[in-house]
């Protein structure tokens, strides 16, 4: 029995291993002739196999590169269209850039004291307070999931003070939720992303063994 663990890895995976393998037979042809046959029924093999490609206006030509490219450029026949090698291109990563303004509280993120500092910077109105209240909320639950243990409310107030340089202040009658709705809202949105990895995982790798069947 032959696994796909000791077989060649494919180049392009959309069409799968019969048409890899119809492309090595091709290079053992002699006949040049019988050779451009098969190219031709090869092509049209991948046409057939991943139809999507002919929603494309230049799909025989793309083809045909596909195929060029899964021999290796080693398949001598004589292709309608121009073949051109694509050397793999010669990228070298750019420097990242240290950020200019430190993290004054790492548990919030530095999207978040974005957030505070587009809030504060906006004009007095009911829009404003909704946001100020809902960036209040999302603090709370931003430090119970680095700390579970406790938060007190006033570390929250006070934290959103200084983020804001004063500019933003909650109303008197504000209230936080418990810190238990917090924590269950995070446990909820953690569950659903794991179920989301797991379905992607095992779509991924059934979509794997059919290309390496």
């Amino acid at each position: 029995m032959e696994y796909n663990t000791q077989r060649p890895q494919l180049k392009i995976t959309d069409y799968g291993r019969h048409v890899a393998k119809m492309i090595e037979y091709a290079k053992t042809i002699e006949d040049r002739q019988q050779r451009n046959e098969m190219a031709s029924i090869i092509v049209d093999t991948m046409a057939h196999v991943n139809p999507k490609m002919k929603e494309r206006t230049d799909y025989k030509q793309t083809l045909w590169e596909h195929m060029m490219m899964m021999a290796d450029y080693a398949l001598d026949v004589d292709s309608p269209y121009a073949i051109h090698r694509e050397e793999p291109a010669q990228m070298h990563p750019q420097p990242l850039k240290r950020a200019e303004t430190t993290i004054r509280y790492r548990h919030y993120g530095r999207a978040l004291e974005d957030m505070v500092r587009a809030v504060a910077a906006m004009p007095e109105g009911s829009d404003r307070d909704i946001l100020v209240q809902q960036l209040a909320h999302l603090m709370k639950r931003q430090y119970l999931q680095w700390n579970r243990d406790s938060v007190e409310d006033e570390v929250i107030v006070d934290q959103l003070t200084k983020l804001s340089d004063g500019r933003i202040k909650l109303p008197a009658d504000f209230q936080f939720r418990d810190s238990k709705i917090y924590i269950d809202a995070l446990a909820a949105v953690q569950a659903k992303k794991e179920a989301g990895d797991s379905k992607k995982k095992k779509k991924k790798k059934k979509k794997q063994n059919q290309a390496q069947a």
